[in-house]
């Protein structure tokens, strides 16, 4: 019989077990980030003198209005911006010239304040790692600059920086000594706002102008380039790496290692010699993403300039490498790019867009954001963003969703992730197609290896399937027929892609003959330039084996934690005693995309859903009511009892509002 294998494995495995010294596991103590799960905003500063009493009257707002706490972005003068300030700041305020100087001791002092503030009011307080996005600094030279192959004039200039006009160059991300003496200056300007309780320091994601080319250098790429694959980049470099997609993979393989060691490992490491977390978006990095969140200490995504499916992949990265939170920069330009319908945002709407982001596994959110406004003034704001702050359109339903907002982010930081299926994230194939195709660019958005609208297989969706990639593989191991890496647990692993890396497919051949099911939906090919006999070889032995089957059916060994005709997007976490709370989202928020429009979320009448729901061996059948607005939290005991848990928040109904043309200030 074609799976009389797993007697035999389990056989084997329980002879291992008796083999083997009784072992005691220790549990270690979870890290808590912040004094709450209540959401955070980020802070603009703007490069205007920051009073101590204004920051005083803006955090205690903060507080008042149920936020957990605010990260300082630090960005630029408001005259910066003449277009979208001239008419309501510069008439009445002229050219704001009385900012603290940029890592002053006067800056220093008024940010070392704000920290021990937010701490006596018992608000957590992040900061930017530097001025605004992407990383960039005033003591940057031409030898430390971001590099394009064939350009030596190109030099990317912070457009947001909070020492404009004096400029800021973004600095090479590929050259360690770039970061250090980036970094080395904040640090010693942040050291005595660092004390008291522990911040994190963030960074946003890759936003690396390349002028409309792919070819992102930096000296001596070409020598280790030749060292590492046996061959000269340069002439299909010159020539267009579009036009050779297995050289595109190679130099993307090298480009991950410059990335990793010159810029994400000293980032993480710098954070810890200061004492604080790291947070770091790793999204549109040319490198693996899922490694790249596996360094830091909270991983976060980012919505609504992409749809919350991307989630999924650093909510992954968090249970396979065992970190409880997955944070989102949250509510972005959340109707259109940029300033769409700014303070006149829905709060029904945040609300679809927030559960969908709690069904993809955030557990914690960062909105964007919330502008610095002296007392008594409500005006100022940032200009790509959802306005959180006195006097916007959410200001009278903010306390009330907050407490929605914490209540089920909470919720979601118990226990640890739930998953029965791993599936292979096909990082390879978006290396291998390049480019995205015209209509699915927007800015900053350039490569199908950016996984920005990758979703799960569907006859996968009543599983709660996790991406892995190669690196959690090569950590992964077997036990008890299971696949275990980090807090995921997998009683299977799906394959369904059309190039897999060498090593990734020898750790996949490994778990296969220690006994784990593989669903390989077809024959990957081996990317990259030089090909190897032993791929093929591998890939004959990994078909032959009777633990290996195209069919996700002949694979598949537990029920799915949801069935039904029509499963809501959701996320399950599960306690160590096995209890499982599991969040069923309302309907509106299934298969978001960017952007919504204004009053999307209406929702007149109930919706129901007839569910089976398959936990610690019991079967249970419900037909939930899904109320107007609402979400639904489950918590399923050891025993399969199931209870609804109180997560009741109910918004204003929203109208529906004809989308404007776009709003574009620079």
């Amino acid at each position: 019989m074609k799976f009389l294998h797993r007697a035999i494995y389990f056989t084997i495995a329980l002879m291992g077990l008796l083999s083997c010294q009784p072992q005691t596991q220790k549990e270690e103590p979870r890290t808590e980030f912040y004094p709450t799960s209540k959401p955070c905003t980020r802070w603009w500063w703007f490069a205007t003198e920051i009073k101590k009493s204004d920051v005083k009257y803006q955090l205690d707002w903060a507080k008042e209005n149920n936020f957990g706490g605010v990260e300082i972005a630090w960005v630029y003068p408001l005259h910066r911006y003449k277009l979208l300030y001239e008419l309501w700041y510069n008439r009445y305020y002229g050219v704001d010239t009385s900012a603290q100087k940029w890592l002053s001791p006067e800056w220093s002092e008024v940010v070392t304040y704000t920290k021990q503030y937010a701490d006596s009011i018992g608000l957590a307080c992040d900061f930017t790692l530097g001025s605004a996005w992407p990383v960039a600094g005033s003591n940057i030279g031409k030898e430390h600059t971001t590099m394009i192959y064939g350009d030596t004039a190109f030099r990317q200039k912070l457009t947001f920086a909070w020492t404009w006009p004096e400029e800021q160059l973004v600095i090479n991300h590929l050259d360690s000594n770039a970061f250090n003496k980036f970094a080395d200056p904040i640090a010693a300007a942040l050291t005595d706002a660092l004390k008291g309780s522990k911040s994190a320091l963030f960074t946003d994601s890759w936003e690396i102008k390349l002028n409309g080319t792919h070819k992102i250098w930096t000296p001596g790429f070409d020598t280790r380039f030749k060292e590492v694959f046996g061959y000269d980049i340069i002439p299909f470099i010159e020539d267009s790496l579009d036009l050779y997609p297995d050289v595109r993979y190679d130099y993307m393989l090298l480009m991950d290692e410059y990335v990793t060691n010159g810029f994400y490992k000293p980032y993480v490491r710098r954070c810890k010699e200061l004492g604080a977390w790291s947070r770091v978006q790793c999204l549109a990095a040319p490198a693996d993403i899922m490694t790249l969140y596996s360094l830091v200490d909270i991983p976060e995504s980012e919505a609504m300039l992409n749809n919350p499916n991307f989630s999924r992949i650093a909510s992954s990265t968090a249970c396979l490498s065992s970190k409880y939170m997955t944070s989102s920069e949250t509510f972005t330009c959340m109707y259109g790019f940029a300033g769409t319908y700014l303070r006149e945002e829905q709060t029904a709407d945040l609300k679809m867009v927030a559960d969908a982001m709690f069904a993809q596994g955030i557990n914690q959110h960062f909105y964007h954001g919330m502008p610095y406004n002296p007392e008594g003034c409500d005006t100022l704001q940032f200009f790509a963003t959802t306005y959180f702050g006195p006097g916007g359109s959410l200001t009278p339903e903010l306390p009330a969703f907050n407490d929605y907002m914490g209540k089920v982010s909470g919720i979601m930081q118990n226990g640890k992730t739930y998953s029965d299926i791993a599936v292979y994230l096909p990082y390879e194939d978006g290396v291998m197609k390049g480019a995205y195709p015209e209509e699915r660019r927007r800015v900053w958005v350039w490569g199908e290896y950016e996984m920005r609208y990758l979703e799960m297989p569907s006859e996968l969706e009543g599983y709660h399937p996790l991406w892995i990639n190669r690196h959690f593989l090569n950590n992964a191991k077997v036990e008890k027929g299971q696949l275990v890496c980090g807090d995921g647990n997998f009683s299977s692993l799906y394959v369904d892609v059309k190039y897999m890396d060498i090593r990734a497919l020898r750790d996949v051949v490994r778990l296969s003959k220690d006994g784990l099911p593989i669903c390989l939906k077809r024959s990957p090919l081996q990317p990259g330039k030089t090909k190897s006999d032993e791929f093929g070889k591998m890939l004959t032995e990994l078909r032959a084996m009777d633990n290996v089957s195209e069919s996700f059916g002949e694979v598949v060994q537990n029920e799915p934690l949801i069935s039904g005709d029509s499963i809501p997007a959701y996320w399950c976490r599960k306690e160590r005693d096995g209890t499982h709370y599991i969040f069923l989202a309302q309907h509106n928020s299934k298969d978001l995309v960017y952007p919504v429009y204004s009053g999307q979320s209406i929702m007149k009448e109930s919706k129901f859903r007839k569910l089976t729901l398959h936990v610690n061996g019991k079967t249970i059948e419900e037909n939930f009511e899904f109320k107007p607005y609402q979400s639904i939290m489950l918590k399923i005991d050891p025993e399969g009892n199931m209870s609804y848990m109180d997560i009741n928040f109910v918004p204003k109904d929203p109208w529906v509002r004809p989308r404007e043309k776009q709003k574009m200030y620079f």
